[in-house]
């Protein structure tokens, strides 16, 4: 080593830039100049996060030459060797590493890095839990948390969850464990595993609202909505302002029918979150069921406003405007959802029965004709082009698209009971009630299908008949 590198044991660089700049002279000019440890671990970091792997090794060898036994540095040099994936040579520097200092936790960690890169996962695992012993508190909670990526890495869901409860069993305030632990209780289904383990944190310590949060997402996946909103409440009563609670807690009430209580939890996440489209969606909901249409479209339109693209929220407006009976807003907005999103046939559906109101049969029948293109197994597309064929008094028509129905989804009570509308109006009142009666022996229930398009049926006797027969039935 020479001596003359060691003149100025008070060298100031200042700046990274003065640093780099020393350092390029001495390697380039000779000249002469002192970097510590932390100078060297500035240098090098510096070449390796700007992609110059070369020149950040060759600061390694540089500074390995003064400071031979120094732990950063040599794993500074492991670290760019793996990055190169030069595993032979970056398990040979940790260990040099691990015989000098076997708890050095960093090459720890990087030599476990480097095991799951060779595709050796089951050994990164083994050789971290051989470790553990020789740690405590927050070394080892480091540990299990690379633990738990490594079982995540090779798809053991199950020992993830078992690796996070082991960390909070060490530590239950550890949040980003106890966000983790909620994730993969939902993944896995492992929701009574995570309600009796958080019970027993709160246990110890009955205000810890994360805890009281994820027993709450365990009861909601385990649809019990009102021990999750037990939970939630209790979480909202440690923590006022915790966000999702609040967002959870909604989504609970929702499922309940009990809107004003969503409504009030809705309000209280936007007074601590960002306003987003789903939560203006939700309050759009809750209000729309509570039949106040008017405040429903208010948060709907809210919520375009973020998601101007968000085709189910014209949807939904339109669906407000047909329980309204304003048909031509109903039109305007299913239009709008189409322009967006033509793929979908509940919007050809909903625009074609706003359509109908307005007496524009052949639009709605196009209409009808787009859903079942999308939806050619679904029995209401079917039905929706027979009906409205019946109306338009295309009786033919509406027999030759049974004809088909029937070919593609088999014999339905439905069919045979548009059939008989159909069959009646052409004059074939014999034909007409042996269809009807094997439609009513299929279902009697669904009798209403035919009087909405014949409500003078039960007038002539045959059919009465026929009708009072299969009730007492």
């Amino acid at each position: 080593m020479n001596e003359e590198f060691w003149n100025n044991d008070d060298e100031d660089y200042g700046s990274l830039e003065d640093l780099l700049s020393a350092y390029f002279s001495m390697k380039e000019e000779g000249t002469k100049h002192y970097f510590d440890v932390d100078d060297y671990e500035a240098i090098i970091d510096y070449l390796f996060q700007n992609n110059r792997e070369i020149e950040a090794l060759e600061a390694c060898e540089y500074g390995l030459n003064f400071f031979p036994n120094s732990e950063i540095l040599l794993l500074l040099h492991a670290e760019i060797l793996f990055q190169s994936q030069k595993f032979k040579q970056a398990l040979n520097i940790l260990d040099q590493i691990e015989e000098a200092n076997p708890t050095y936790i960093d090459a720890i960690i990087l030599r476990t890095d480097i095991y799951i890169s060779q595709l050796k996962a089951p050994l990164a695992a083994e050789y971290i839990q051989e470790r553990l012993h020789q740690f405590e508190s927050k070394e080892q909670i480091d540990l299990l948390f690379q633990l738990a990526d490594i079982y995540d890495e090779v798809e053991e869901y199950e020992k993830v969850f078992d690796t996070l409860k082991k960390i909070l069993e060490i530590n239950p305030y550890i949040e980003e464990a106890l966000h983790k632990i909620s994730f993969w209780a939902d993944f896995e289904g492992l929701h009574d595993q995570s309600i009796e383990l958080h019970k027993k944190l709160l246990d110890d310590d009955p205000f810890n609202a994360l805890a009281w949060f994820n027993i709450g997402a365990s009861y909601q996946a385990k649809k019990e909505y009102k021990n999750a909103i037990e939970a939630y409440e209790y979480c909202v009563a440690i923590d006022d302002k915790y966000e999702l609670a609040y967002r959870n807690l909604a989504d609970a009430y929702i499922r309940l029918n009990w809107y004003e209580k969503a409504i009030e939890s809705l309000e209280r996440n936007l007074e601590f979150g960002n306003p987003e489209d789903v939560i203006f969606e939700a309050l759009g909901h809750c209000f729309e069921k509570q039949k106040d249409f008017e405040k429903a479209r208010y948060f709907y339109r809210k919520a375009i406003e973020l998601s101007p693209n968000e085709d189910g929220i014209f949807y939904r407006i339109g669906n407000t405007y047909l329980r309204e009976k304003e048909w031509e807003k109903a039109v305007k907005s299913f239009s709008t959802a189409l322009q967006i999103n033509k793929e979908n046939a509940n919007y050809y559906l909903a625009l074609g029965n706003a359509l109908i109101e307005l007496e524009a049969y052949n639009e709605a029948l196009l209409c009808f004709y787009n859903a079942l293109k999308i939806k050619p197994h679904n029995i209401t597309n079917w039905n929706a082009i027979i009906k409205l064929l019946i109306i338009m008094e295309e009786y033919e028509s509406a027999l030759e698209q049974i004809e088909m129905a029937n070919d593609l989804l088999g014999d339905r009570a439905d069919f045979n009971y548009f059939k008989t509308a159909a069959l009646l109006n052409l004059g074939k009142s014999k034909e007409a009630l042996i269809y009807f009666e094997m439609a009513l022996d299929t279902s009697v229930q669904k009798l209403k299908v035919i009087l909405e398009l014949e409500p003078d049926l039960l007038q002539r006797k045959p059919f009465a008949q026929l009708v009072a027969r299969y009730k007492k039935k």
